[in-house]
């Protein structure tokens, strides 16, 4: 299957580059998985689109401010780092620029010597394996020094770091948010459960797999970066007892998505569970663990255009994507929402 089968044109100033004010405010465009039928809503009657007995499925990453600037110790030249995943210990996994100024044993200080990060190994596709050092507490040093991750097609400042994280976010972890859940205020989850609709949450701390762009030109030949899951029990039961009433599972977001699919390929089933997953979705490929999925509009010829494309066919999604372009919709993390039903 071929990467350039997933492309489509998107004018660059329908990037959103701010939040908007009102979380809620966001414009949903409903698509019928089957029919490829369209619909023009506004995000709040996302309560209108779910049933009693329904489970929306949240993911409760937290983004890190994975993002620092230092500099060389030997040389004083400007390095940024991006931290993707912790290994053991104090090691982390990182993308570093320019990658080729930082070799096995390049030294990097930040915040005049509040953290120092010594280069130990290189990483598939160009990242480094750094080992920090510091005094007190990891985390805590990295809210005094780093900047929140936003993604590189973001030029604008965010003012509020929070606007970047979910409101239901809880388990730090993540290198970028999980932008579908970025739509949602305590008020709407509230009017979702009143409505008789089950809220679960699952963990998957996003890293760059799910956002490197694809460099080959066969899809099967791209290999995705592991990112680390995780269900509870009291998850997994909730969503068994959902699927044996025959009521319908929403994924919010293609994390979500993944995790579920994930478990239910290994275990057949939904349960506790936790590890690294690598699933590529893309058509072809078989749901077993949601009925629908709420998400962001994505990149041209992205894995997640791909995944979404799995759901509700590539002719639906570029015919989904080409209205959107021409209703003025607003793309990417910031962006408006799509919900596949």
């Amino acid at each position: 299957m071929d990467v350039r089968d997933f492309d489509f044109h998107l004018p660059e100033e329908l990037i959103a580059q701010t939040p908007l004010l009102d979380r809620t405010a966001s414009r949903l465009l409903v698509l019928n998985k089957e029919t490829g039928d369209i619909e023009d809503r506004k995000f709040p009657s996302i309560v209108d689109e779910l049933n009693e007995g329904d489970c929306l499925v949240l993911n409760d990453t937290r983004v890190m401010p994975a993002r620092l600037y230092g500099i060389k110790e030997d040389t004083g030249a400007n390095i940024e780092v991006l931290l993707l995943k912790q290994l053991e210990d104090d090691k982390w996994e990182t993308l570093v620029k320019p990658g080729k100024r930082v070799k096995v044993g390049t030294t990097i200080t930040f915040g005049d010597g509040k953290l120092t990060a010594t280069c130990i190994d290189e990483a598939e596709h160009g990242g480094r394996v750094l080992q920090m050092n510091y005094q007190g507490i990891f985390h805590e040093v990295l809210d005094e020094l780093g900047e929140m991750p936003l993604p590189p097609y973001i030029k604008e400042q965010l003012n509020d770091q929070e606007r970047y994280q979910t409101v239901f976010a809880k388990h730090r972890g993540s290198a970028a948010a999980p932008t579908a859940g970025l739509h949602f205020t305590e008020e709407l989850l509230n009017q979702i459960r009143e409505k008789g609709v089950h809220i679960a949450f699952i963990t998957l701390h996003v890293g760059l797999g799910t956002f490197r762009p694809v460099s080959v030109d066969s899809i099967e030949e791209h290999e995705m970066h592991a990112e680390f899951y995780q269900m509870s029990e009291g998850t997994a039961r909730l969503l068994q007892e959902v699927r044996e009433k025959g009521k319908r599972i929403i994924a919010v977001g293609t994390t979500s998505a993944r995790t579920l699919e994930t478990i239910v390929k290994e275990h057949g089933s939904f349960r506790e569970a936790s590890g690294w997953t690598s699933i590529f979705i893309y058509p072809g490929y078989t749901y077993r663990g949601l009925d629908g999925l709420l998400t962001n509009f994505h990149l041209p010829k992205s894995t997640l255009v791909m995944l979404v494309s799995a759901l509700a066919g590539r002719e639906n999604i570029l015919k989904a994507y080409r209205h959107a372009v021409e209703e003025r919709y607003r793309f990417f993390s910031f962006g408006d929402a799509m919900l596949i039903r």
